[in-house]
C-alpha cells in the first residue's frame, strides 16, 4: 500500500510542479508556451483553471502526505530491538574478591 501511495506522491509533486510552471507570473515565465489558443479554458484564459487545478492538486498531495505516513507507520511499528534475542549462555562477570588482611 505504501508502494502505491509513494509512486502517486511523486506524480503529484511533478503535475504540481508543471502547474505551478505554467502559470503566467510577472515574466510570463513558462506560461509563454501554452499557445495561443485561450478559448478553451473560457474568456480569462487558463489562469482560473490553473490555479483551481494548483489548488487542487496541492489539496490531494496533503492528503496523499498525510496517508503515507499513517500506513507506513501502522506497517513499521515493530522496532528492530524487538527482534533482538536475549543470549543466556553468557554468563555474568563475577565480582573481584578481596582478600581478607587478618
Amino acid at each position: 500500500m505504501t508502494s502505491t501511495l509513494l509512486i502517486v506522491q511523486i506524480v503529484l509533486a511533478i503535475a504540481i510542479t508543471i502547474a505551478v510552471l505554467l502559470q503566467k507570473s510577472s515574466s510570463i515565465g513558462l506560461g509563454a508556451y501554452s499557445g495561443s489558443n485561450e478559448s478553451v479554458f473560457g474568456s480569462k484564459g487558463p489562469t482560473g483553471f490553473l490555479s483551481k487545478l494548483t489548488f487542487f492538486l496541492a489539496f490531494v498531495f496533503i492528503v496523499n502526505t498525510l496517508a503515507l505516513g499513517y500506513f507506513y507507520t501502522s506497517e513499521n511499528s515493530a522496532s528492530v530491538t524487538d527482534n533482538i534475542i536475549p543470549s543466556s549462555k553468557s554468563a555474568a562477570p563475577l565480582a573481584p574478591t578481596v582478600p581478607d588482611s587478618n
